[in-house]
């Protein structure tokens, strides 16, 4: 019998199995390590409980906090070194069986998508994660503009989100497919939401020419609050005055209304500067005049903003800017992809022995 020591998710085990030696191929095997799934150093829950400890934490903290919790105690590198081919091998089932599909397939509500970025270091420079969510959610309560910020949607009934390390048009490219797993048709009523970009936009009519599209009420208010700033100052309850003023004019009148509440600001007085804010704020709503259908969705119940993508991209975020050399290129996607599946339904069936 040859002794094995092996990390479980109660701790380390020594095991005292057969050790077989065919005579004619000289082939050796222990055929007991399979049977039990321990042909690694960590057993299988105990990747499973390293990869979810991982997908919060640095791996220093993480073999921390694996100690304090579960008192399995293993250094960073033994971590890093066993959770990396997890996540891969994790990236790669899901691409291949995504688990979540046949859930998302079935669960009520009206599908929407948004898709947003976060920077984190690689050790060729600042490179952007592309982050994209699919969601369904029940309409709501109807509601007025003055009520978009304190209503309670419903929950989501489904949610799937994708990361990728890769370029505009490459990860744009795959919106198509994602929606074909998740039975998403030109029959369902489609909502792209996003920041304003343009690429998002035409990559939109591209891979969803039937959806409609909508300007994220954040990214809005964003762009309202920069020109109050240059037009009042900065903090100023005169700023937040027209900031509230433009804003409920813009949620119940949308373009028109946007141009109602600057149209009252301008005046000969003005300066250059503010004049200037003024123009680029204009231009910058006039090139989204087709997406400001705010009214509408507040009377149907409908969501007007990206949050899901903003909060993915924050958790991403926060995992993967961590200090040091940063990441080599191809761990970013099955790191990026652990900490989505962690936050996800499908984190259980991915650990199945078989997704069938």
């Amino acid at each position: 019998m040859v002794p094995k020591v092996t990390v479980t998710a109660a701790g380390r085990i020594c095991l005292h199995r057969g050790y077989f030696r065919c005579p004619a191929c000289g082939l050796t095997a222990y055929p007991l390590d399979g049977r039990v799934g321990l042909v690694d150093f960590l057993s299988p829950h105990a990747t499973r409980l390293a990869c979810l400890a991982v997908a919060s934490w640095s791996f220093a903290v993480a073999a921390d906090r694996l100690d304090e919790i579960a008192g399995v105690r293993l250094d960073d590198e033994t971590l890093r070194r066993h959770v990396e081919p997890a996540a891969r091998a994790l990236l790669v089932r899901r691409e291949a069986e995504l688990p979540a599909a046949g859930p998302f397939a079935v669960a009520a509500g009206r599908v929407e998508f948004a898709t947003d970025g976060v920077l984190v270091p690689t050790r060729g420079g600042w490179r952007e994660v592309k982050l994209g969510v699919f969601g369904k959610r029940r309409d709501g309560e109807r509601a007025e503009p003055d009520e978009w910020a304190t209503r309670r949607l419903p929950s989501p009934t489904a949610t799937v989100a994708f990361a990728r390390l890769e370029d505009c048009d490459a990860f744009a490219a795959r919106w198509g497919g994602w929606a074909a797993q998740l039975k998403v048709t030109a029959a369902d009523p489609l909502t792209v939401l996003g920041d304003g970009a343009a690429w998002i936009w035409n990559r939109a009519a591209e891979q969803f020419p039937h959806a409609g599209q909508l300007l994220d009420i954040f990214h809005a208010s964003e762009h309202i609050a920069a020109a109050g700033r240059v037009l009042f100052g900065e903090g100023t309850g005169a700023g937040r005055v027209w900031l509230e003023r433009v804003r409920r004019q813009l949620l119940g009148d949308g373009w028109p209304g946007m141009c109602d509440a600057v149209g009252e600001l301008l005046s000969d007085g003005m300066t250059e500067t503010g004049r200037a804010a003024v123009d680029e704020l204009v231009g910058y709503f006039a090139g989204q005049s087709e997406r400001l259908n705010y009214y509408a969705r507040l009377r149907s119940g409908r969501s007007i903003g990206s949050g899901a993508v903003e909060g993915l991209a924050k958790q991403v975020g926060r995992r993967l800017k961590v200090a040091g050399r940063g990441w080599t290129a191809a761990k970013v996607d099955p790191m990026a992809t652990l900490t989505i599946a962690v936050q996800g339904r499908e984190w259980d069936d991915l650990w199945k022995p078989s997704l069938n």
